[in-house]
């Protein structure tokens, strides 16, 4: 099985360690995946405030990079839920056929239902509670998987997060556009955080991390936010 790892915009600009702890992960489990060069952004940002037309060359390039893979894994529900479900839509606007290429996996996912593990091998003794982000939770219907993942960390104390299902108010643009609101529901957020005496946030989704995380320290919680793979790619020798 010929993988490729796509680590999305937001982790290659500003939470690397996350890119490299999918790869670590992977290769633990026996998975020799690529990183391939030229990939670039989803389009997602551009399909969601409604730049279709300019969305067009970038899902051509994502086609390019990746085309001759099996399947592509991603540390994010948003990233993952973009290409399988808009990249059909910019490329029908275009009038082009959408080529069948490969299958597009949110980490928990592949883990999961293609390498069929739940239990990783990893250890991560802290108290952690598990957001799961929209995208992740609607538009791929992950359920449990990334919970399943967790509850198999050695050491790890998992912590039920009240409303777990209701939107933390990131949502990209919507943050930008509707600051008040968002913010709003962000604090809700943090507040039923604060409520499980977690140590750590986890998500599958860095932005939802980057909005949750700066209300949490702004309240000087002494909460910090995890990835998921970072979580997951965590061993004793990291402790």
């Amino acid at each position: 099985m010929k993988v490729a790892v796509l680590v999305t915009c937001i982790n290659d600009a500003l939470f690397p360690e996350t890119g490299k702890a999918v790869f670590r992960l992977l290769r633990r489990l026996g998975v020799d995946a690529d990183f391939p060069a030229a990939q670039t952004c989803c389009a997602q940002p551009m399909v969601n405030t409604g730049y279709l037309d300019e969305a067009v060359p970038v899902v051509r390039a994502f086609a390019r990079a990746f085309a001759g893979y099996d399947c592509v894994v991603t540390p994010s529900g948003s990233c993952a839920g973009s290409a399988r479900h808009q990249h059909g839509l910019v490329a029908r606007r275009a009038g082009e056929p959408l080529d069948r290429g490969p299958k597009v996996y949110e980490l928990s996912e592949f883990l999961v239902d293609v390498l069929g593990v739940t239990d990783v091998g990893a250890y991560f003794p802290h108290r952690v509670t598990y957001h799961p982000t929209c995208h992740s939770l609607r538009m791929l219907g992950v359920g449990d998987k990334p919970l399943r993942l967790l509850r198999a960390v050695r050491g790890l104390d998992l912590a039920e997060l009240p409303a777990a299902d209701e939107c933390c108010g990131f949502g990209g643009t919507f943050a930008v556009k509707n600051a008040e609101t968002s913010t709003a529901m962000g604090a809700d957020k943090a507040r039923h955080v604060r409520g499980t005496g977690a140590e750590v946030l986890v998500a599958g989704d860095n932005s939802c991390l980057l909005h949750i995380g700066g209300l949490l320290s702004r309240q000087r919680s002494g909460v910090r936010v995890l990835h998921l793979a970072d979580v997951l790619a965590s061993t004793e020798e990291d402790a």
